[in-house]
């Protein structure tokens, strides 16, 4: 949970994945232009039960704390969920996903102080755009600019088992590839280092623009267009979506970062289809083993669910050989959670102590990859961008903490570090010249 807070500009308090985070700071910039006084913006994740609960909870500690505060609530929770957050004494307005990006909503709230549900049909939404450079990442100028997350692509076409972030965020649209340069250009001018691309289902990118442009499409245009920007990431990708292109340019452009996280999800070919993944664990393999013949410095990331219903002890280790075979260095493993209205959630369940047996056991696989990884890079120099506290990321995306006799570095600096030693979660690095 995030909260933003700056003199009296409204309070954000940010719940869940990282496009919510993104998507804060233009809730924000439309909040502080509105001069809405005194006013809370909760924006809810609503990929489990649990998240629903957590949201609730926060909205009667925020509503505890500060009682004369308005309170409005949105994100994927309000959209999915609008009567029950209504229901609560506590909340003053509703807004939906597509409507929180609005600055029309935001005049709303202030011209009235009555309650307002304003909740839209997001499964007919066919925008998607990019808020100006400064409202998106006002960043701090004395602390320095390092990483901008650029959400270039938000919704989903597909219809995985587990997941109802579909029906919270809409179909699949894209943020045109000219207004996307644009943005990334002017982010490199107002002091960014490295850009992020994100989204909710980020290697669907381009299907509804003219052209189709694919997402290798999109990254060798940034690249080619803004030839000063220093690092190019991706976030999460799907492994059956990879274009050739993107392939070629992670192979053959440096400043694309050599780190591909991987929407994996399981590594047992049945349990993915039950999933209604489009993809099969030698996919993920032939990908991961690809990239790496062509770029062998990459880091693979991954994200895995434990536990999902009918899921064997078998198949349980199978996924566990292919996280050892893709020698996933950076795994997020999330224990299997029902959530009300997908088809999973009527599946045969696995039961909840061994669900979490099972994550655990991952997790501890995961840190012995992480450690190998990080054993690998002793006494070797490499360069960070650093974020702060002292501390940035190499390329692959490992953590380093840097030494140096003249004190913590600024944020946004890209550094030569020698690699020290590590504590099995990120290395030590001391300054070259």
């Amino acid at each position: 949970m995030v909260h933003q807070r700056m003199g009296h500009e409204p309070t954000i308090v940010t719940l869940g994945c990282r496009l919510n985070a993104v998507e804060a700071e233009t809730i924000r910039a439309h909040a502080r232009r509105a001069g809405i006084p005194d006013c809370i913006i909760v924006n809810t994740c609503a990929v489990t039960r649990e998240a629903l609960r957590q949201a609730e909870q926060t909205i009667r500690r925020l509503r505890r704390e500060r009682p004369e505060a308005r309170l409005v609530i949105t994100g994927c929770g309000a959209q999915l969920e609008p009567d029950r957050f209504s229901a609560m004494p506590e909340v003053d307005a509703v807004i939906g996903n597509a409507e929180k990006l609005e600055p029309r909503t935001y005049d709303a709230l202030r011209r009235t102080n009555d309650r307002l549900i304003d909740i839209g049909d997001i499964m007919h939404e066919t925008r998607a755009s990019l808020p100006p450079v400064e409202t998106s990442f006002p960043g701090t100028a004395a602390s320095g600019r390092s990483r901008a997350f650029v959400a270039v692509q938000t919704g989903c076409d597909h219809r995985c088992t587990f997941c109802i972030i579909p029906f919270a965020r809409g179909p699949s649209r894209s943020v045109p590839v000219a207004e996307v340069v644009h943005h990334v250009a002017a982010s490199v001018e107002a002091g960014y280092r490295e850009i992020v691309l994100t989204g909710v289902d980020l290697t669907s990118y381009g299907r509804t623009l003219d052209g189709a442009p694919t997402l290798g499409t999109l990254a060798k245009a940034i690249l080619d267009g803004v030839p000063r920007l220093p690092r190019l990431r991706l976030s999460s990708i799907d492994p059956a979506e990879t274009d050739g292109l993107l392939e070629d340019l992670i192979a053959s452009d440096t400043r694309l970062m050599p780190h591909l996280h991987l929407s994996l999800q399981s590594g047992d070919d049945l349990i993915l289809k039950r999933m209604k993944r489009r993809h099969s664990a030698s996919d993920a393999l032939r990908l991961a083993g690809r990239l790496r013949d062509r770029r062998p410095d990459i880091a693979i990331g991954a994200d895995v669910i434990a536990g999902f219903p009918t899921e064997t002890h078998a198949m349980f280790e199978r996924t566990r050989a292919v996280l050892d075979d893709l020698d996933v260095a950076y795994a997020h493993i999330f224990p299997y959670s029902a959530r009300a209205g997908t088809p999973a959630a009527r599946m045969p369940a696995v039961p909840g102590h061994e669900i979490k047996a099972r994550a655990q056991v991952l997790r501890d696989d995961g840190s012995r990859r992480l450690r190998h990884h990080l054993d690998g890079k002793v006494g070797a120099i490499g360069e960070i961008l650093t974020e702060s506290s002292g501390r940035g990321r190499l390329p692959d995306f490992t953590e380093v903490s840097v030494v140096d006799a003249t004190g913590v570095p600024p944020a946004g600096r890209l550094m030569r570090v020698r690699m020290m030693a590590h504590d099995g979660q990120r290395m030590t690095g001391e300054v070259v010249a």
